[in-house]
């Protein structure tokens, strides 16, 4: 797939970044022409794509009218999903937030890769959820449109003033089942656990280095350096863990990252994997997406062979940005004793 390059991206990886990522993506069995297809979409802006928020609104009459009055192309590029759409124009800056149909909640503008831990974990009106991470909004109005605007939905997020960004888009989408709390996620937990309460589904879509997001934050080429990947891995390693400790027997967690680093992926799971009575449960996409398994290994490091079950998305496979996510079913209480 052809790509134009932006004259606006013209950042270079650092030597350490490429050689890095290259290694990465040579363990998810890339060519050299994989690898040069990465660095030249890298360089690119993402498509619009946003979410149908059927909260309010059906895909088709959504499609209908954003093709009749402003003219918008779309496309739906997942026959089981129509929800998901992609505008195919060029649109102006600030074209796509100031549509009155964005204004008034029907739809949200939202990176195709960003929904997929939401259809990966697939809360429904049954369930008790919880986004441990939640702001913007993103993936937490996305759970409540699958929950049909039912069901317990706990939304947390660590910093106040992104909980007005919050509180705002859930306003706006019409989100009328959620919880807004503002703590920090670890504390968050350890609050639960003393309440003795616990969750079906918990969503950690963690802060991570952004390796991912070079497309839309192309100053993650200049931002980038081992020892935040080291920093952010030990963040999450600790909020997973305690994640695991609040859902219920039986009952399934999505941990993902916008990131490529296997520190802040594959070891986050295997250290759960080491630490508590889990299964990674493949996970089932809609068939037009292409995705790659997880690594096997990583430098002088050997991953347990079901990491294989989590996903990752790579940005030159379906024109979008990168993600990692693992879907992880807890089998028992049961956790090692440096755990406890």
């Amino acid at each position: 797939m052809e790509h134009k390059e932006d004259k606006t991206y013209k950042y270079n990886p650092k030597p350490e970044f490429e050689q890095r990522m290259n290694q990465v993506l040579e363990l998810s069995g890339s060519s050299s022409d994989d690898k040069k297809a990465f660095w030249q979409i890298a360089h690119t802006r993402p498509q619009n794509s946003i979410r149908c928020n059927t909260i309010k609104i059906q895909p088709t009459e959504l499609k209908k009218r954003l093709e009749k009055e402003h003219n918008w192309k779309i496309s739906q590029p997942f026959k089981s999903n129509p929800e998901i759409m992609i505008i195919e124009n060029q649109l102006g800056p600030g074209e796509i937030g100031r549509a009155i149909e964005h204004i008034l909640g029907y739809y949200y503008v939202q990176e195709i890769s960003s929904m997929l831990p939401l259809l990966a974990l697939a809360p429904t009106e049954k369930d008790s959820f919880l986004d441990i991470c939640a702001s913007p909004g993103s993936k937490t109005t996305q759970a409540a449109a699958m929950m049909n605007n039912k069901g317990i939905l706990f939304a947390n997020d660590s910093s106040l003033g992104r909980m007005m960004v919050l509180a705002a888009n859930l306003e706006r989408c019409g989100v009328s089942d959620a919880i807004i709390t503002c703590k920090d996620g670890v504390l968050f937990c350890k609050k639960i656990i003393e309440q003795d309460l616990s969750f079906d589904k918990i969503l950690v879509d963690t802060t991570c280095s952004g390796e991912g997001t070079l497309r839309s934050t192309p100053e993650t080429f200049i931002m980038w350096n081992e020892k935040m990947i080291r920093k952010f891995s030990s963040q999450q390693k600790l909020l997973a863990s305690h994640a695991i400790k609040i859902l219920k027997e039986g009952g399934e967690l999505v941990y993902s990252t916008c990131t490529h680093a296997p520190e802040e992926n594959e070891e986050v799971i295997q250290h759960l994997i080491n630490n508590f009575d889990i299964k990674v449960e493949p996970i089932n996409f809609p068939k037009e997406l292409r995705t790659r398994p997880g690594l096997e290994s990583w430098q002088d490091k050997k991953f347990d062979k079901q990491i294989k079950n989590c996903v990752r998305i790579y940005p030159q496979d379906n024109n979008t940005e990168g993600f990692f996510i693992a879907k992880i079913k807890k089998l028992s209480d049961k956790i090692k004793e440096d755990e406890k």
